[in-house]
């Protein structure tokens, strides 16, 4: 009889252990994937940026040296991430393979026009840098036009800002899920063993020597919790560098290691807070308001 009810607590001793490491875990793991994506989120932005193509055409009395000095100087602009020049043949062929029919066999000739497709910086696509550049470029005689989407790029810099501004506020409200969702994991951990506290207490025991042990083993419990989520941080970052290496989320090694230490820390911190206060609360309680 006795040892059926000791296998029945120790049962539900481990199932308890359980559900705090994973409540914990998951918390965590949730916190880093946004602490992740708060350090790549500039990435990604100028990464959609730097997709936006400003293309230069220019005039059919352009020579050959106009083009070569126009890629020479956008290899030495601060402004420009990369370049591609593209003759009017090769978009002639581009055209035709896109539509599935050579346009040139009824209008007898090639009415496009040499073409530079220019990638910019991230920092300089916004309305003011843009507008500047356009200037910059239709001062060339031998540019007859500059094209880019106008509309997609204040759409872009005005949606970041608010997303940006979005990201602030929900990482507040996940750092405050966080910590009440670990606390009162460890809360029902500590109020099961509110009767041996207060039995250890009414023995003689101190404070602290009653709460060393339910800190040690929330802190141990935390650390797995935390090591849990690191781990599944380091899979999930492996994932997305494995399949979207054009993001290089991987590059900031630094701060990626800040946010997984910082992860292991707030687990640790959090469950050693929490235990510390749900057991000075069931210290300071009467007997009768055990029950």
């Amino acid at each position: 009889m006795g040892s059926s009810f000791e296998k029945f607590q120790k049962r539900r001793l481990i199932s308890s252990y359980f559900s705090v490491v994973l409540s914990v875990f998951l918390v965590l793991f949730l916190l880093g994937i946004l602490g992740l994506f708060v350090i790549n989120s500039k990435k990604l932005s100028d990464n959609f940026k730097e997709e936006i193509a400003m293309t230069v055409f220019f005039k059919n009395e352009a020579t050959d040296s106009t083009m070569i000095a126009f890629g020479e100087e956008l290899k030495t602009a601060p402004f420009v991430k990369s370049s591609e020049y593209l003759t009017k043949e090769q978009a002639a062929k581009m055209h035709t393979d896109v539509i599935g029919e050579d346009f040139m066999t009824f209008l007898g000739a090639n009415p496009l026009q040499n073409s530079y497709d220019i990638h910019l910086k991230a920092d300089y696509i916004d309305r003011q840098n843009i507008e500047k550049i356009e200037r910059r470029f239709r001062a060339n005689e031998m540019i007859s036009d500059v094209v880019y989407d106008k509309q997609l790029v204040n759409l872009v810099n005005d949606n970041i800002q608010k997303i940006s501004m979005w990201i602030l506020i929900i990482s507040g409200i996940l750092a405050l899920v966080a910590v009440l969702l670990i606390n009162s994991s460890m809360r029902l951990s500590i109020y099961s063993n509110r009767f041996i506290i207060k039995t250890m207490q009414m023995v003689g025991a101190t404070k602290s020597f009653i709460r060393k042990p339910f800190i040690w083993k929330s802190i141990r419990l935390g650390f797995i919790g935390g090591v849990i989520a690191v781990l599944a941080l380091l899979g999930t970052l492996y994932y997305l560098d494995l399949n979207y290496p054009n993001l290089k989320i991987t590059e900031d090694q630094p701060l990626i290691a800040l946010v997984l230490v910082g992860v292991l820390v707030v687990g640790i911190l959090i469950s050693w807070i929490s235990t510390f206060f749900a057991t000075q609360r069931f210290l300071n309680l009467r007997t009768d308001d055990l029950y």
